[in-house]
């Protein structure tokens, strides 16, 4: 089905990773003329087969794409792949809009779009929360940051991919609003799993203690859609890493370090889900967090000790 305001529309696509793919298809089907590039040549091959148009390098995937979304993995790839040595600010006409989709780094992304006005080259943030599933049938829900002109002149494109588009206020605001959204939700999951497991211990059935919570007001998203499908099955295949959960938690904890703000609960849980990626390996699903809180009491965790040292050190917090 085209989207209203697809016909002819050109636009590039930066990061065709497990989330930018299907996404970009999602545009392809919408009507848009697709451009993407990445660095895995099995990734722009699989663009190429479903009917974009790929290319080896982000400046040459540009053309003249008036629209460019970025998914990336981090702030600092981000601010490369658009300022650095073969940024594609270089070759941007004046009014292209960047959309960047990626879990960024709020401050980052605020530094970002200033030091683009200059060019003349506008810039929103638009992070998406749904994961691999929902980034395939297009359901996504979407946080937009930005100037409400922009944001509408995008919004095409994000109908193309999510189902809820939430304008949350200036640049940057979505970048965060994202980080924290994940903090409750890795929140939610470690105290389901927790709970999980003295219940167990105490002679609960899990999947009886997992029922009782779906009624009751300890319900929420992890005891609805992750407990039984991932966790008490011991599948633990969400498709969510841990290492992403554990960098959106460190960005919002970077964030409330920023605003002045002690947050305790996120400082904890930005340490609780480094050291647990950090031992457990990038590959490890986030639902195997219940894993590391299995664990008996007075179980030594390494990689928690090294990272309180580490987070106790002068210049940090």
């Amino acid at each position: 089905m085209t989207e209203p305001g697809a016909s002819n529309r050109t636009v590039a696509f930066i990061g065709l990773g497990n989330m930018g793919l299907p996404m970009a298809r999602r545009l392809l089907d919408a009507g848009f003329a697709v451009r993407g590039s990445d660095v895995s040549a099995a990734a722009r091959a699989e663009f190429q087969a479903f009917g974009g148009r790929a290319f080896d390098s982000a400046q040459a995937a540009v053309g003249d794409s008036g629209e460019i979304v970025l998914m990336l993995p981090n702030s600092a790839i981000v601010r490369d792949v658009v300022l650095g040595a073969n940024g594609i600010a270089r070759v941007l006409r004046a009014g292209t809009l960047l959309i960047d989709m990626s879990s960024s780094v709020p401050v980052e992304t605020r530094k970002l779009a200033q030091e683009l006005e200059g060019r003349q080259i506008l810039l929103i943030d638009a992070p998406v929360s749904g994961g691999v599933k929902r980034a395939m049938n297009g359901t996504l829900a979407i946080m937009a940051g930005g100037d409400e002109g922009h944001i509408a002149r995008a919004r095409p494109l994000l109908a193309a991919m999510g189902a809820n588009i939430v304008p949350t206020g200036s640049v940057g605001s979505a970048h965060a609003v994202k980080a924290l959204n994940n903090y409750v939700s890795a929140a939610g999951l470690a105290a389901a799993c927790e709970a999980t497991v003295v219940a167990r211990a105490f002679g609960i059935d899990p999947n009886v203690f997992i029922d009782a919570l779906n009624v009751s007001t300890g319900r929420n998203n992890a005891t609805e859609n992750k407990m039984k499908p991932f966790v008490l099955s011991r599948t633990f295949a969400s498709g969510f890493s841990m290492s992403l959960m554990a960098k959106d938690i460190g960005i919002a904890d970077q964030l409330a370090d920023h605003c002045g703000l002690h947050a305790q609960g996120i400082h904890i849980a930005a340490e609780l889900w480094a050291a647990a990626s950090a031992e457990l390996g990038t590959s490890a699903d986030h639902t195997e967090i219940e894993r590391v809180l299995a664990r008996p009491r007075g179980t030594n965790n390494k990689s928690t000790s090294a990272d309180s040292e580490r987070r106790a050190a002068p210049g940090n917090r």
